[in-house]
């Protein structure tokens, strides 16, 4: 870590905490979800009530996976280029963030297949491998608490980080290439989309609403973190 980075970093331990307009904002818009989810926009009619849980199951998956998983493959993959502690940091915080939002995928999916297919759990294809996706983050984690070096634990981490997100593209082919229970494209599908225009509105408020939330934590993580290295390095001079 250069000296002025320490040194800009180590000044922000000092520095008031006041209200963190962005995290604010972003549960504010997600009341706001919640209200026009629950009481504006349709029922639908083949599933009923249970559907709704997709305004969370979905954007979810999105920000966790695509997202949070994106990150952490492109910090890696940075760190393992240039050697920036900064990127590092990203890396641990988008995959702390992508291991957050998938579990909220992977509570809120057997809730709405319990209610559509009649059975918690289906060992297919886009459902396991996104719980063996959740595994390898959780293990990129584990990895880092294990490793008591900072520049071997960072670059491992980076090794382990880009080959854990590598599995994203594969899931997000799985409902093309396998025939399961779990609902193809719908948002998304390259003919257009199936979804009733208020349903359309809803979801698209709510991914806004989760890329917000994910963006404010994003921030407080990283700013925790580069505390947490600056203070580390303050006990070793």
């Amino acid at each position: 870590m250069a000296t002025s980075s320490v040194a800009a970093e180590t000044s922000q331990i000092s520095e008031s905490e006041g209200i963190d307009r962005l995290l604010l904002t972003a549960i504010v818009a997600l009341f706001a979800l919640a209200i026009r989810a629950i009481w504006f926009t349709p029922v639908d009619a083949m599933l009923g009530a249970v559907q709704k849980i997709f305004y969370l199951h979905v954007p979810s998956a999105i920000v966790g996976m695509y997202v949070g998983c994106g990150l952490l493959v492109a910090a890696s993959l940075g760190y393992l280029w240039i050697k920036d502690d900064r990127l590092d940091r990203l890396a641990e915080s988008s995959a702390e963030l992508s291991l957050l939002f998938m579990g909220i995928v992977l509570v809120t999916g057997p809730i709405w297949g319990r209610s559509s297919w009649g059975t918690w759990w289906a060992w297919e294809a886009r459902i396991t491998s996104t719980l063996f996706l959740w595994l390898l983050v959780l293990g990129y984690l584990v990895l880092r608490g294990a490793v008591d070096g900072s520049e071997s634990r960072a670059r491992l981490s980076a090794v382990m980080g880009t080959l854990a997100a590598a599995l994203v593209p594969f899931i997000h082919l799985t409902v093309r290439l396998f025939r399961g229970m779990h609902p193809g494209a719908v948002v998304l599908k390259p003919e257009a989309p199936s979804l009733p225009t208020e349903m359309r509105i809803t979801f698209g408020l709510a991914t806004a609403s989760f890329l917000l939330l994910f963006a404010a934590l994003l921030r407080a993580r990283m700013r925790w973190a580069s505390q947490r290295d600056a203070r580390a390095y303050l006990e070793k001079v």
